[in-house]
């Protein structure tokens, strides 16, 4: 909460809650389901106010927002959180949170051979998970 009001965010008590709600979620979640928590704790949120409330914790980096397709965001902590990249199963919606080291200097690499200088990015591999591939959706 410090981190936002030092960056004169207006926290009201409703996006209060909702912060309360996003930090003490982990893994990955949707719009949807920070509201219905949210939601819980005081029923007077609406859901623009969710919304907003997650772009403000994107744009701070408190947050990270990736489409996993067909509009649908997910939302994950970005803040003390080591960066990482996600294998998603297009059958069952699974999600894989995947660090190697070899990818990420390579695409360092990528960058340098370009002339760009990298500042962030998000690498998204789709396909089936083993469960889903034996038939046995999770």
């Amino acid at each position: 909460m410090d981190y936002l009001r030092e960056r004169d965010m207006n926290l009201t008590p409703q996006r209060a809650l909702i912060v309360e709600a996003f930090l003490a979620e982990e893994g990955h979640f949707t719009s949807e389901q920070l509201y219905i928590k949210a939601r819980k704790a005081d029923p007077s949120i609406g859901q623009a106010t969710v919304y907003r409330t997650l772009k403000l914790l994107v744009d701070s980096g408190l947050a990270e927002t990736f489409d996993i397709g067909e509009g649908v965001a997910l939302y994950e902590h970005g803040y003390g959180h080591a960066h990482h990249d996600h294998l998603i199963c297009t059958k069952c919606g699974r999600k894989v949170e995947i660090v190697d080291e070899v990818i990420e200097r390579r695409q360092e690499d990528l960058a340098e051979e370009q002339g760009f200088t990298l500042t962030r990015h998000r690498m998204l591999l789709f396909g089936t998970c083993p469960q889903c591939l034996e038939g046995k959706e999770s």
